[in-house]
This record gives structure tokens, C-alpha cells and sequence, in this order.
């Protein structure tokens, strides 16, 4: 089955580096018009050269913080000028912030919150109109598994990626009458840039390949999961090839959430 999205323009935040740009990449490889926003103009070219190199169509790569409503509101109307509409919202901005319960400050759970909810509250309030206009509109909030399934020491992570779960829902309920089909995605150990990170922070003489082996060994299947891998589903979601899913958050985690 091929799967394609001609025709079609995707906005996806966090879409400069990981899970994000592989996603653009996969969208732009299968048709779709692309726009990547994040918080660095610089890695953000990179990331645009990259995407051109396999797209003939438009890609647009600019820097806004989803944190700032005012500088989303200009951003989607720039994507909307530019490709005449969005299809395809794809909500992965975040980080991984996380610690014991009572050493989680306000100051945290506000900047958690506003960072992985509300941007993509605001987000989809500007475009779940026009896309119930068209009927046509696929949304896609990238969490993870704590979503369901919340270990110790894991907020505020887990309680704000829940309530974006919850979010999911209720929009599938929705924007179903419409066909705007709105699912999430939730990942597991995926090779990434934070994973980077962390192996620089510790990386016991080994080299990252070594570091993912090993890590990787509590998984199910075995490994870390690769960020194409993801993009795939994400690309089949977005597309009309998954046109009577909607309402669902899927695990992406090699089978590590104990939860369904």
C-alpha cells in the first residue's frame, strides 16, 4: 500500500530536529506541502535544506515559540497565505521535564503545561475551523507512554501528555461529524536528540551505539525504535489511507507500555 498526501499541507511544531523533522520529511517524501516551526531559526534551515532535498513542493521553516499565542496566531497565518490552508496539524513541540512530586515547582507545571497543552490548544483553535469548513482535517498529538500508564517521578510530564490525551478525544468527538480526524501517537524509546543528551551526560565508556544497545535491552522487540518508524504511522494517520481511525492514542514503543 502506498501512501500518499498530495494535494495536502502539514504544519508540524518541533518539526527542526527528531521525531519532528523525520515526520516533515516522510510528509514532504509522500506529497504535502510542509511547514516545521521551532524555537531555532539556524537548526531550522538545516532541517528545511534537508526536506527540500526530497520534496518538489513548498516547505517552510520558521522560528516561533508555541508558548507566545500572538506569535502563533502570525505564524498560521503566514502557513495559511502561503499554502492556502492546513490540513495536517501536528502537535510535537515538548520536552521531558520530570522529578519528584513535591520538588515540582509551580513555575514547572505552568511552563509544562503551557508548553505541550495549551500550545496545542491554540494551535488547533486556528485551524479546526477551516478544516470542519472543508471536511477534511487530520490533527496528530505526538505524547507518550506515561500518558497512560504514569511511573513515579514522572511529572509534570505524564499528568500534562494525560491531559493532552484526553484533549484528543474529546476533539475526535468533535470533529468526526466533519471528517477531522484527530488521534495521538504515543512514543516509547525512540532514537532521538535527547537521547543524545543523556548520553553525554553518562555515558559509561561506551559508545552511543553501545549506550542504545544496552538501553534498549528492557524493550520488547529488543531495541530503541528509529524516528522513521514513527514518521510511518504518522504519515498513514495524515493520510486518507487511515480515514476511519480517529478518537485512538497508539502506542509506538517497541511494546513497552503495559497499557493497551
Amino acid at each position: 500500500m502506498e501512501v500518499r498526501l498530495d494535494g495536502r499541507s502539514a504544519l508540524i511544531t518541533g518539526g527542526s530536529l527528531g521525531l519532528g523533522k523525520a515526520m516533515a520529511l516522510k510528509f514532504a517524501e509522500s506529497g504535502a506541502d510542509v511547514a516545521i516551526i521551532a524555537r531555532r531559526q539556524d537548526v531550522l534551515d538545516e532541517a528545511r535544506k534537508e526536506i527540500e532535498a526530497v520534496s518538489r513542493n513548498k516547505v517552510i521553516a520558521e522560528a516561533c515559540d508555541v508558548t507566545d499565542a500572538a506569535a502563533v496566531e502570525r505564524l498560521v497565518d503566514r502557513v495559511n497565505g502561503e499554502f492556502g490552508k492546513i490540513d495536517i496539524l501536528v502537535n510535537n513541540a515538548g520536552s521531558s521535564m520530570r522529578g519528584k512530586f513535591e520538588e515540582v515547582t509551580d513555575e514547572m507545571w505552568h511552563a509544562d503545561f503551557d508548553l505541550k497543552l495549551f500550545a496545542a490548544i491554540r494551535l488547533i483553535r486556528l485551524v479546526f475551523p477551516a478544516m470542519k469548513e472543508r471536511r477534511w482535517g487530520r490533527i496528530i498529538n505526538v505524547l507518550n507512554i506515561g500518558a497512560k500508564a504514569p511511573l513515579p517521578g514522572s511529572a509534570p510530564t505524564s499528568v500534562t501528555r494525560a491531559a493532552g490525551m484526553a484533549m484528543s478525544k474529546v476533539l475526535a468527538g468533535e470533529g468526526a461529524p466533519y471528517n477531522v480526524l484527530v488521534n495521538a501517537l504515543c512514543t516509547g524509546l525512540l532514537v532521538s536528540d535527547q537521547h543524545v543528551r543523556r548520553y553525554k551526560q553518562n555515558p559509561d565508556g561506551l559508545t552511543f551505539e553501545q549506550w542504545l544497545e544496552k538501553a534498549g535491552k528492557g524493550i520488547p522487540l529488543g531495541r530503541f525504535g528509529e524516528a522513521e518508524e514513527f514518521a510511518n504511522i504518522a504519515c498513514f494517520l495524515a493520510s486518507d489511507a487511515g480515514s476511519y481511525i480517529t478518537g485512538t492514542a497508539i502506542n509506538v514503543d517497541g511494546g513497552r507500555s503495559p497499557v493497551v
